[in-house]
């Protein structure tokens, strides 16, 4: 079969597998009683995550774990917002959303999608999105993890491991 009687056949399959789920769940009460906290906000953002991390694999297309990242990850701070109730947390969690780009990358890099390359670029990303997010969390969140110093630390480590990447890249081409 061929790529595209693959992916329509995987459309189809998620189509009638996602019309039988809400006809259960409108149909058979206990069904809807054992599903109805897995649907909720914001956990449903987890399911969609993974139902675009398992179309990309039926479909062949590993790039796909990087949107099914993003939405679970976006998830996740929604969840933890709910829970804590600290809805001005986004003024920093935001910084999370391009480590999130990160683990879609590497994941598509272990499924086979330039491996290397998007192995080396996600975890760039996902420093880089940690960095952020203590950077930002300690100055507008109040986390006191590093001290007063925190945030120019954190600024400075990111500065000079920016430049040591990229003078590294630089020597590593010019010997090529």
């Amino acid at each position: 079969m061929n790529k595209q009687g693959r992916s329509q056949l995987a459309l189809g399959v998620i189509l009638i597998l996602l019309g039988a789920w809400f006809f259960m769940d409108k149909s058979v009460p206990a069904f809807h009683n054992i599903f109805d906290q897995y649907t909720r906000w914001p956990v449903n953002m987890f399911l969609i995550g993974g139902a675009i991390f398992i179309l990309g694999l039926v479909l062949g297309q590993p790039g796909m774990s990087v949107p099914a990242a993003i939405v679970a990850g976006l998830g996740g701070i929604f969840y933890y917002q709910q829970v804590t109730e600290s809805y001005d947390s986004w003024s920093y969690m935001w910084a999370l959303i391009p480590g999130f780009i990160g683990v879609g990358t590497v994941l598509a890099g272990l499924l086979g999608d330039n491996t290397a390359h998007n192995i080396k670029h996600g975890f760039n990303l996902m420093i880089i999105s940690a960095i952020l997010f203590l950077v930002f969390a300690s100055f507008l969140g109040h986390l006191t993890l590093l001290g007063n110093y925190g945030p120019a630390i954190l600024l400075i480590l990111l500065g000079v491991w920016v430049l040591g990447s990229g003078l590294y890249n630089s020597f590593r081409n010019k010997g090529q």
